[in-house]
């Protein structure tokens, strides 16, 4: 499987009609490989507005990735969605495109039963013989992914992971009960030590787009037992992973992230509808809380 510690979920450059910028991508895609230090790339994920990318252009981008990370870094294709038949479809465009794995939300608004959930997931896995990663994320789903569902899928061959972004107690569980080979990985940076700490493998983040360098030096920390070292890595940047969600207030993924790439000098353009981009107030926020 080999995803690494580190999985960048990766915005998705556009230009000034919204279309999508590929010049911007690739360089994207070399920063956060060669600066940020990722291992992995999550590619068209909720961080990259898939609600609002076209199925083409995620077929695209699946395509434009793996062709431009040349094997720098794993890439795994967001192919979820709340429809199993389109989620199979979209699985078998993304292992066309020749990405590495994918991305698996769970079946957002129909608000499934747990059997509901685990037919979804197994179907999606019985079209593929790419490795998978289910996501639960019960903030914008509605549904959660039990922790008996999750390690009823742990034992599907090629489900090997879960992003998890409910309780750590439900992480517990997880890695306590798993089967020799899935992985649990958080979805939430600012409980990336924490999950460390319970036996969880990594994080799917969206800090690693700015502070991705240091979040890799807080992981080989820990794992060395140089917990006290990660510790102080951690409380640096904690104020980030917070301050990219609330900047004062909260605000969308990845409204945020976007303008502070802008600040690494890595202008990525703005957000599609429903989204708005930052406010004057949020930008003076992001500046002090990444330049101060």
């Amino acid at each position: 499987m080999g995803f690494g510690r580190l999985i960048t979920a990766m915005v998705t450059p556009f230009d000034e009609n919204l279309n999508i910028d590929w010049d911007t991508t690739a360089k994207l895609i070399d920063y956060l490989i060669d600066e940020q230090k990722t291992d992995s790339l999550v590619v068209s994920g909720t961080t990259g507005e898939s609600p609002t990318l076209t199925d083409d252009e995620k077929v695209a981008l699946f395509r434009f990735a793996v062709e431009h990370a040349a094997g720098r870094c794993k890439i795994i294709a967001g192919a979820g969605s709340n429809e199993t038949a389109h989620s199979v479809h979209l699985t078998r465009k993304a292992e066309e495109a020749g990405v590495d794995g994918i991305l698996l939300v769970a079946p957002y608004y129909n608000k499934p039963s747990q059997e509901g959930i685990y037919q979804h997931f197994r179907t999606i896995a019985e079209a593929t013989t790419l490795p998978i990663i289910l996501y639960n994320v019960p903030s914008r789903t509605v549904v959660s992914v039990s922790a008996e569902t999750t390690l009823r899928l742990a034992h599907i061959p090629n489900i090997v992971a879960t992003k998890e972004c409910a309780s750590l107690e439900q992480m517990t569980e997880i890695v306590a009960n798993a089967p020799e080979g899935f992985v649990l990985y958080s979805g939430d940076d600012g409980v990336t030590l924490p999950t460390l700490s319970v036996g969880g493998h990594g994080i799917i983040s969206v800090a690693s787009h700015v502070v991705g360098a240091q979040m890799k030096e807080l992981i080989a920390a820990y794992l060395d037992g140089r917990v006290q070292e990660a510790q102080a890595i951690n409380a640096k940047l904690f104020p980030v992973f917070k301050g990219l969600f609330n900047c004062p207030h909260p605000v969308p993924n990845p409204v945020a992230v976007k303008y502070a790439l802008s600040l690494r000098g890595l202008p990525v353009g703005g957000v599609r509808l429903p989204l708005v981009s930052t406010t004057e107030t949020e930008e003076k926020f992001l500046q002090n809380l990444l330049n101060g």
